[in-house]
């Protein structure tokens, strides 16, 4: 087995040019050279063309009858070959596929202009037989040149082009090598940048807690907690009344004779909505409530209030035990306090300040967690683009390598 060339994407086009200049600098040079001549060509032929236009032109406008319709035919011809010589561009660039496109492309274009001129000269003649030699004269020179374009591309030039292929891929490589250098540095600003972000949520996040930990904050914190414990210990004493309430708020809306005051129905919204508040909002003794219940025992035992036995059994219990027994006395105590000292502590100084401060501090902490989820997402962008280009880089350092070996009978590792 012959021995493996190591060798880096830098080194490579050098490598290539001293292996293989012998063959591809004559066949380049001898295309160079091909496309000079077909240019020059080119141009004669369009200047064929418009002596063809200016000669029918001229005559047209002698307005001679025996040569008129003719000269008319001739104009017409001559300025679709100059419209059609214009479209024929040969390319600056010297390469198999640019070289390729040309000669298929001007193939098809003489092939029209063979077909006009068979169609359409004989019904010139007589006439105009000078200026028909000189266009065809050069045509066929141009036929001939383009033949031999033909026959160099398939026989000769085809031989280079899997190694000017090969040349191509080395410039992609190069090119696809740099730009995974440029994601690399692009993936480690990424990184500095949401390492920096992260620092800066774990630093806002401990000022937060250290202002939430403060004395007026910590003991509105418990207060809520406080609340929320009595706010269910209220709803569970007063259960069993919710349903009496519902059918005695039904009653009053009704008109049906609940016999409750404006401030009764309005408290017995509170105790069915939002039972704690409704208590913790009555005076000493808790009289609307008391009032309330009187009237909805008023209201069972005349039979306005549509409930089942149990419910009803339940309801009086409550009812007896809460004004008999004073068995919420505590509860209400408990509340009013609560509420009271959780008001005091919200409009405090203190905590009003902390609360101004947590929540430029909360909305500082969003944008940074916005700030970093919208790194992360550049930075997967930058990892799945990452992948590809080195992807792209492995296929074309072997497809270099196979094209090397299949040129040159040579084996070389792109490293």
């Amino acid at each position: 087995m012959s021995e493996i060339a190591r060798l880096s994407s830098k080194d490579i086009r050098a490598w290539l040019e001293r292996e293989t200049g012998p063959l591809l600098v004559p066949i380049l040079s001898k295309a160079q050279k091909l496309f000079d001549e077909m240019r020059k060509t080119l141009d004669s032929l369009s200047d064929s063309s418009k002596m063809l236009l200016d000669n029918s032109q001229k005559e047209i406008e002698k307005r001679n009858a025996r040569t008129y319709q003719r000269a008319r035919a001739l104009n017409k011809l001559a300025r679709l070959f100059v419209d059609r010589m214009r479209q024929i561009e040969v390319p600056d660039e010297v390469n198999y596929d640019e070289f390729q496109g040309f000669v298929q492309e001007t193939q098809k274009a003489f092939l029209v202009t063979d077909v006009d001129v068979r169609n359409w000269f004989p019904r010139v003649s007589p006439f105009f037989i000078l200026d028909r030699r000189k266009f065809l004269a050069v045509f066929e020179r141009a036929k001939l040149l383009l033949k031999e374009l033909d026959n160099f591309l398939t026989k000769d030039y085809v031989k280079a082009k899997t190694l000017e292929r090969t040349f191509q891929l080395v410039d992609k490589l190069q090119n696809l090598e740099q730009q995974l250098q440029t994601l690399g540095n692009q993936k480690a600003r990424a990184e500095t940048e949401k390492a920096h972000v992260e620092s800066e949520i774990a630093q806002t996040r401990q000022t937060m807690a250290e202002l939430k930990g403060k004395g007026g904050l910590d003991q509105l914190s418990q207060m809520d907690t406080e609340i929320r414990a009595l706010s269910n210990e209220v709803r569970q004493s007063l259960q069993h009344l919710q349903k009496p309430f519902i059918k005695l708020q039904s009653l009053a809306l009704h008109g049906e004779g609940s016999g409750l005051t404006p401030e009764e129905l309005s408290k017995l919204n509170q105790y069915i909505e939002d039972p704690f508040k409704a208590l913790a909002n009555e005076e000493a003794s808790y009289p609307l409530l008391r009032q309330i219940l009187e009237k909805m025992t008023r209201a069972l035992y005349e039979g306005k209030l549509k409930l089942k036995p149990e419910k009803i059994r339940k309801a009086e219990q409550v009812t007896e035990n809460i004004l008999i027994k004073n068995s919420v006395a505590a509860l209400h105590e408990r509340s009013m306090k609560a509420t009271t000292l959780h008001r005091q502590l919200s409009t405090s100084a203190e905590v009003t300040e902390t609360g101004r401060s947590l929540l430029k501090l909360g909305e500082q902490l969003d944008g940074l967690e916005r700030k970093r989820r919208t790194i992360e997402g550049e930075q997967i962008a930058l990892e799945r683009v990452c992948k590809e280009t080195a992807e792209k880089i492995q296929n074309h350092k072997a497809e270099i390598e196979k094209n090397v070996f299949d040129f040159t009978n040579k084996r070389i590792q792109l490293q």
